[in-house]
């Protein structure tokens, strides 16, 4: 089995700032009035549910794809893959209310080939030019296979700020915990020509535990138009 680098916090790291300073201004306010207070313990259970980060187990299985993310499929087609030179891929996208778990997992085992972050714009995450036009940060990862795979956080309408703690040359496990998108966003996953999708547009998934498709037994070459 493998064991993560640290141990699994059940709430994320990322918001254990705004949980203290949130909880701190609940009681403060609390002395003055109860009623005033309300905003502030709302706010504060808001951020314990958005900030909560459940272990997950994955399943096992040879070139499996598992969701870097919680939420819902908003998209399953051939698109190139802008990251990765453009090659012709299988593209599914993640689509992350602000009711869902936020942590970005790996979706497999791989050595991190590149980190690239895009400023951009910050649509709804559920539309397709988000992909493209968001701010963004692209994860671009080679298996032992010989297959390539991008991972991209993409922010949303109210995502603000995404958080990758991957290294360039690290190799990560399928499920790792990598990073996190702070309030509404999308994962878009690249994958080769001849990856097997085992979701559909509209099902839930869940971050490491929903398996997204299948890679190809072939490399990426050997997928790659003539």
């Amino acid at each position: 089995m493998k064991i993560p680098p640290y141990p699994h916090p059940r709430i994320a790291r990322e918001g254990w700032g705004i949980l203290a300073g949130s909880l701190a201004a609940s009681v403060l306010v609390s002395f003055w009035s109860c009623w005033a207070a309300i905003p502030f313990w709302l706010f504060t259970l808001f951020a314990l549910q958005f900030f909560r980060d459940p272990a997950r187990s994955a399943p096992e299985g040879d070139g499996l794809v598992l969701s870097p993310a919680d939420g819902r499929i908003v998209c399953v087609e051939d698109a190139p893959d802008p990251y990765a030179g453009g090659r012709r891929a299988l593209k599914i996208s993640v689509f992350m209310n602000v009711f869902n778990v936020h942590s970005n997992r790996a979706p497999v085992d791989g050595k991190v080939q590149s980190i690239t972050y895009f400023p951009g714009k910050f649509f709804n995450a559920a539309l397709d030019k988000a992909s493209l036009e968001n701010e963004r940060n692209a994860l671009v990862l080679r298996t032992l296979q010989g297959h390539t795979v991008t991972a991209v956080q993409v922010a949303g309408l109210v995502a603000k700020r995404i958080l990758c703690h991957a290294q360039v040359a690290q190799t990560l496990y399928a499920g790792q915990r990598y990073g996190f998108i702070r309030f509404g966003s999308r994962v878009d996953v690249y994958l080769p020509l001849g990856a097997r999708p085992r979701v559909a547009i509209g099902d839930k998934v869940q971050a490491t535990s929903t398996v997204l498709a299948v890679l190809p037994d072939a490399p990426d070459d050997e997928h790659s138009p003539a």
